[in-house]
């Protein structure tokens, strides 16, 4: 009896690992395949260079504005009934992002996904947590995790890809309706229910603030030149931005149970790897947004090329962490970290030769790309260990928070940061090939459009040389800014993790 007892819960434990595992696939998909069906979307939807920034940055927003109010609702309501609610969800948002064919529609509903996303991605955790006891399970199960996690990073780009060369786009999210589907049934009759019966009250102020606060950011650098940055609807936006987070931080810090607790910040580990977390979503995976338009535009491969093209920049980051954590146990994080962040900007500046050689290719593009990737399985391991080891284990769970929250909030300011930058980069070329009496609004129109990847050399009597060497002198700036402010943010982390302490 205690035998067949033994087998049943360790059949369902199994069958929980399998729906976790699931939705983490799902929610990896999401962030990396639909990068590369974004040139096939401003074609068959005609969207602009702003409405594909917004198609990724709605479902990073939404994922941001969850992170930290899904953990005490599960807590309260039950882990299980929130998974399965954001399960669900995410199915229903990914049908409406399948079957629309306006890009509001597709925008609204991929901040949906991104709210039932990160949803699933806290219930994940969690359940894991409760669900496998014992080190030795929690271990297996985490590692499970991680490697279906990573699989769905990593090989979206090419899943994306081929789902558009053998199917249609609307498949690259379709295909979640069938996985959520699933992934329901598993974790209904694998999941145990588990709840916190001293779970504390949501921090509805803490989350309407840092959520306003980000999104308003966002839509200021994506909108500003269209609006005017210093015009007065523009400069009241970046207001609204400074003075939600200013009540963000006053919130946080008068509340006897804060959802961020800025103390943790003086615990310089902890401060030093979160440096590192939020320079790999400036530089490395909002990057990847723009690195198929690339591949696609400027280097003229079709969507399974260019998958396979990015391949080289995702995977490294599968096989390095194990490789990364040995060096932190022998070398200490204070110096992986920094050493990784490091690695990853000279990707960024070998990508960025490889793209102005002069017969710029896959292979002028291959050595930086491995590299980038290098640099993040170098770096990403290492900080989620030391930003929950640094802390106490009570507080662990914020941390993780915290944690979470610095990626998806730096990766969802950086996208539109990066956008700015090629159009300005693309412009300032263009101004430099055309005649100086070329009409503003005009030029500004076709940078964006190069920038998109879809200008037509007959477009304004521009030569296909110019339209080539703008879009390479673009995403030479946003190489630039990528290498640069990750160097820079690999200095600050070196010095607040400290001279020669852990």
């Amino acid at each position: 009896m205690t035998l067949a007892a033994s087998a049943s819960t360790g059949s369902r434990s199994a069958i929980a690992l399998a729906a976790v595992c699931l939705s983490a696939l799902m929610f990896g998909l999401e962030i990396s395949s639909v990068p590369a069906i974004l040139p096939t979307l401003e074609q068959v939807l005609h969207a602009d260079f702003r409405q594909l920034q917004w198609i990724m940055n709605a479902y990073t927003i939404g994922v941001t504005m969850v992170l930290m109010a899904t953990g005490a609702l599960a807590d309260r309501f039950g882990r299980k009934r929130v998974f399965i609610a954001s399960i669900v969800a995410f199915g229903a948002a990914s049908l409406a992002c399948g079957l629309t064919t306006s890009v509001p529609v597709l925008i609204g509903a991929r901040f949906l996904q991104g709210l039932s996303g990160g949803a699933m991605l806290v219930c994940q955790i969690a359940i894991l947590s409760h669900q496998f006891r014992t080190a030795r399970e929690r271990g297996m199960a985490f590692g499970w995790w991680g490697i279906v996690s990573g699989v769905g990073l990593g090989f979206g780009p090419i899943i994306g890809g081929t789902i558009v060369a053998l199917w249609s786009w609307e498949w690259v999210f379709l295909v979640h309706v069938a996985l959520s589907i699933v992934t329901f049934l598993l974790a209904a009759s694998g999941v145990r229910e588990s709840r916190d019966p001293e779970a504390i009250r949501l921090d509805l102020i803490g989350i309407v603030t840092l959520s306003a606060a980000v999104f308003c950011l966002a839509f200021f650098i994506t909108q500003g030149p269209e609006l005017g940055f210093a015009c007065t609807g523009g400069l009241a936006i970046l207001g609204l931005s400074v003075a939600s987070f200013s009540a963000f931080v006053a919130v946080e810090k008068l509340s006897p149970r804060p959802m961020f607790d800025f103390s943790v910040f003086r615990i310089r580990p902890f401060s030093g790897a979160i440096i590192g977390s939020a320079a790999m979503n400036m530089s490395f995976w909002p990057f990847m947004i723009y690195l198929p338009i690339w591949f696609q535009a400027g280097l003229g491969y079709h969507s399974v090329a260019a998958g396979l093209g990015l391949l080289a920049y995702t995977l490294p980051a599968l096989v390095v962490p194990p490789f990364a954590e040995r060096l932190s146990l022998r070398h200490q994080p204070r110096l992986v970290i920094p050493a990784g962040l490091f690695t990853i900007g000279l990707g960024f500046m070998l990508m960025k030769l490889g793209s102005s050689a002069g017969n710029s290719n896959w292979l002028t593009m291959l050595p930086g790309c491995i590299l980038a990737g290098v640099g993040l399985g170098l770096t990403n391991t290492p900080v989620t260990n030391t930003t929950t080891g640094a802390v106490p284990a009570a507080r662990s769970g914020m941390a993780s928070g915290i944690d979470m929250s610095a990626r998806m909030i730096s990766l969802a300011i950086n996208i539109p940061i990066m956008g700015f930058i090629l159009v300005e980069g693309v412009l300032s070329s263009l101004r430099k090939s055309l005649p100086i009496d070329t009409d503003a609004p005009s030029l500004r129109s076709l940078a964006e459009t190069i920038a998109a990847g879809t200008a037509a050399s007959s477009e304004q009597g521009v030569s296909d040389a110019i339209v080539h060497q703008a879009l390479a002198d673009g995403f030479g700036e946003v190489m630039l800014y990528g290498g640069v402010s990750v160097w820079l943010l690999a200095a600050a982390s070196f010095m607040v993790f400290g001279g020669g302490r852990k």
